[in-house]
């Protein structure tokens, strides 16, 4: 049977334009938190992901669902160590619990969605990210002290959030 509807729930309209949207600076991309697993009750996270030449994150692996549909440029991801180009308006699938990354490696700018299920991976990025003003806000200009102290922190919250880099 499907339960009774839970008027406790609103609905959300995910625009990369509002300024209540938490924009965060990651390893040299910008991620903007579409829709939340708090909006969700857990059940996934809608993330913008603005991607800059170079940009994208080491190899890891986590045990949930990750898709990705690319809006402009492209992306190369290596998944189970093979090589995959994907262009705009296709869309990437990583089963849960295979290794995997990405890279823009195109020469311009790229920028894709990434949904996750369950939601947590919002949660990361904001814990070990650095919020900036918006979409296209310039990342911030971290000492090495600062660098070292955000690798230290996804390390070590890496397993809270069910993931594992390679």
């Amino acid at each position: 049977m499907i339960p009774d509807d839970d008027p406790t729930r609103s609905l959300t309209v995910a625009d990369p334009d509002d300024p209540a949207t938490t924009y965060i600076s990651l390893v040299g991309n910008t991620y903007g938190m579409l829709i939340t697993g708090e909006q969700t009750n857990g059940a996934y996270c809608l993330i913008d992901m603005r991607v800059p030449d170079g940009g994208g994150p080491p190899p890891h692996r986590h045990d949930f669902e990750e898709m990705f549909t690319i809006l402009e440029g492209e992306i190369e991801f290596t998944f189970r160590g093979e090589k995959h180009v994907v262009r705009a308006s296709s869309t990437i699938n990583i089963p849960a619990n295979a290794p995997h990354n990405f890279r823009n490696t195109s020469g311009a700018p790229a920028h894709m969605l990434c949904m996750c299920t369950p939601a947590g991976q919002d949660e990361y990025f904001a814990r070990i990210g650095d919020v900036v003003a918006g979409k296209d806000a310039p990342p911030p200009q971290l000492s090495p002290d600062e660098l070292a102290e955000r690798r230290r922190r996804g390390a070590e919250l890496a397993s809270t959030y069910r993931s594992e880099f390679l």
